[in-house]
């Protein structure tokens, strides 16, 4: 299996070369067949320069701005038998290439799979505080999965996607442009196969979102769009703060 890293950047100058050099480094740590491409979203900012600057990365220019058209634009360029998406302002932890290996290879109709985040510019207390705030959305998808079979549950900025699974379902819907585009997808895929959402599979990511607009806010924010996406097929909310340090 080839495992094909997609990574949307609109203006992003500030993290986008230490998420690259993370990506590098476990990529140079394993065996496995990686590739790294990342998608230069309508940035006016140095972001497709730094980007050029890594001989190891593959650029793809998308001028129409949004996240779900910058991973369907990724995922059209890139080879991989897997597509991990992963954001611009994360950091991959140590083992996460061989760990997405090892689940796909031992779950042989696994179509996608996620794990939560772990904001490195957090303190514990508030990364304890997301943790708890996991636990309901778990067990609401694993009612969901057990009584009615209607929907799974991944983590938006950490998801790794089957490239025969999501090319039946016909890709990222590109009328969503950013509330509940990881429930489409999970929506989407999982009449494709298993979804699994492990703790095992942690992302180190910005906080930034969360300082900006407030834990209980941006959480209201994801629960409210999470449902609302798996029953009616579309997000709430349609408006988004572009957040940028």
């Amino acid at each position: 299996m080839k495992l094909s890293f997609v990574i949307p950047a609109h203006n992003e100058e500030n993290y986008i070369a230490q998420c690259l050099e993370s990506v590098i480094r476990e990529a140079n740590k394993t065996s496995r067949d990686v590739e790294i491409i990342v998608v230069n979203n309508a940035s006016t900012d140095k972001t497709r320069e730094i980007v050029l600057s890594f001989s190891e990365v593959k650029l793809v220019d998308e001028p129409r701005k949004g996240l779900p058209q910058a991973r369907q634009a990724g995922f059209a360029a890139s080879s991989g038998h897997l597509i991990a998406n992963v954001d611009a302002d994360s950091i991959i932890p140590p083992l996460w290439i061989e760990k997405v290996f090892d689940h796909f290879s031992r779950h042989e109709n696994l179509v996608a799979l996620s794990g939560p985040y772990i904001f490195y510019d957090y303190s514990k207390t508030k990364n304890a505080l997301v943790r708890a705030f996991y636990y309901p959305g778990y067990l609401l998808n694993r009612t969901n999965h057990l009584f009615f079979g209607k929907a799974a549950m991944i983590q938006g900025g950490n998801f790794i996607l089957k490239r025969s699974a999501l090319e039946k379902i016909g890709g990222f819907n590109t009328d969503i442009k950013f509330y509940g585009e990881d429930t489409d997808i999970a929506r989407r895929i999982r009449g494709q196969g298993k979804v699994i959402f492990t703790y095992d599979l942690p992302m180190h990511t910005s906080a930034r979102r969360l300082k900006k607009e407030g834990f209980v806010k941006m959480g209201a924010k994801y629960a409210g769009n999470f449902v609302w996406t798996i029953i009616f097929k579309k997000p709430l909310t349609k408006k988004y703060l572009d957040v940028k340090d």
